[in-house]
């Protein structure tokens, strides 16, 4: 019962051998009261970076649009863009810093550079993790368990959004505090695509 007042939520992000994907459904829960039905969790940073959530929204909120401003920045005063590793270490030393009054949020970060494709996730006081993949939130262990059975490296940004599909929609399943639609953004060299898909 610790955890009946906190916002739930069901965030994933793959790394495919092409790109990466970001995705996370949209409704959100305090209590026992559905608060919204369409919160976005997943954003765009940079052309080649994207970020998404589970926590407090005003909390995420903030971290997102700090991230974008100092991203953009660096871009302006670097004449490029800021690498996947740099753009994690960065988020990871924000969130550090805030570790007495931390931001309330997990997050997974996520992009495309010269490296190749790469996947952090990080939780609330900044502890750095690379993975292949990852899932955060109240659905999370639902999440990973699709995650862990289904990955493979060769795995292409198409077949990488639909295994995040799958991941979610079991997990709303079984998690009250996940539903209503899935924000997915999928990053390669040559593109970057944002759209919803349904839960069902």
């Amino acid at each position: 019962m610790e955890n009946f007042y906190l916002p739930g939520a069901t965030t994933v992000g793959i790394r495919c051998a092409d790109g990466v994907v970001l995705a996370s459904e949209k409704l959100l829960t305090f209590g026992r009261g559905v608060q919204s039905k369409s919160v976005k969790k997943v954003f765009k940073l940079t052309e080649n970076i994207g970020i998404a959530f589970a926590g407090l929204v005003s909390d995420f909120q903030v971290v997102k649009d700090t991230l974008g401003a100092l991203f953009r920045l660096y871009e302006l005063e670097q004449k490029k863009r800021i690498s996947v590793d740099a753009a994690a270490k960065q988020t990871s030393a924000i969130l550090y810093n805030r570790r007495i009054f931390p931001y309330f949020t997990n997050s997974i970060i996520a992009g495309v550079d010269e490296d190749g494709a790469k996947v952090f996730a990080l939780d609330l006081i900044g502890s750095l993790i690379e993975d292949d993949y990852a899932a955060i939130g109240s659905g999370s262990e639902i999440a990973i368990g699709v995650l862990e059975n289904e990955y493979v490296p060769s795995l292409t940004a198409e077949d990488g959004k639909n295994l995040a599909i799958r991941a979610i929609r079991s997990a709303a399943e079984r998690d009250p505090s996940s539903g209503e639609g899935i924000d997915i953004l999928a990053i390669q060299k040559s593109k970057i695509e944002e759209f919803t898909a349904t839960i069902k």
